[in-house]
């Protein structure tokens, strides 16, 4: 019984891989409703009790989302991500952990990235002015979070890219908030022109504070700011 028990085990294991690989991958991409349980059982070979306790860890681990009645969604493309959507983190907090990431990525993206990748940036910025111009809430919310995310990437460094991929939900529904922000200016340069100008000269110091003055600017228009406290 127990070795049955185990099979089992390892079938699931294998099944969860399999299904993995196709979200990772892009196959499945993020808002993708999977095939159906039918079409699953027949493409993989297994039973059906199997298929939906890989397919329940893999919604317990946040990268699967059921909607009743109407399939399953692919929800996150790896662990990370599918656990700080579980968080649903406050915006204020977004922002404090972005002071750390955006900073660090700028500074190294300012000797490691690519001329391609700079092209790149400034292409994302045309479109983001272009958004603003047009009062477009959605295509500036990609322009912006898309332009971060390439500094990431940018940066050369691995962990700190899919860091800043995990949190992209959090980074949108953060960026979309700040539109109706009073005095909220969505073609402001410091953390965008200034820190693509900085990645371009190489300028590590340049790079960090414009990207710190971004997030800095970002909590002044939310006013989360803190006081400081009264000398004496």
């Amino acid at each position: 019984m127990a070795l049955a028990s185990a099979r089992r085990s390892v079938l699931v294991d294998d099944v969860i891989q399999r299904l993995r690989a196709e979200i990772t991958s892009g196959r499945w991409p993020v808002g993708h409703r999977i095939p159906t349980e039918t079409a699953l059982i027949e493409q993989l070979g297994i039973a059906r009790g199997t298929l939906r306790e890989a397919t329940r860890a893999l919604i317990h681990a946040g990268l699967l989302q059921a909607r009743q009645g109407d399939g399953t969604y692919v929800r996150a493309t790896n662990e990370l991500s599918g656990a700080i959507q579980h968080l649903d983190s406050e915006l204020g907090d977004v922002l404090e952990v972005r002071q750390a990431l955006d900073a660090q990525a700028a500074r190294l993206a300012a000797v490691r990235i690519g001329p391609d990748e700079l092209a790149r940036l400034g292409e994302l910025l045309a479109r983001r002015a272009a958004a603003w111009q047009d009062r477009d809430r959605d295509a500036w919310v990609e322009a912006d979070y898309a332009f971060h995310q390439g500094v990431a990437t940018g940066s050369g460094n691995t962990l700190l890219d899919n860091l800043y991929t995990a949190l992209g939900p959090a980074l949108r529904r953060s960026a979309s908030a700040h539109w109706d922000a009073d005095g909220f200016d969505g073609a402001d340069h410091r953390g965008h022109e200034e820190l693509l100008a900085a990645l371009r000269a190489g300028d590590t110091t340049g790079a960090a504070r414009s990207a710190t003055a971004n997030i800095d600017a970002t909590e002044d228009w939310r006013g989360t700011v803190p006081t400081p406290p009264a000398e004496g």
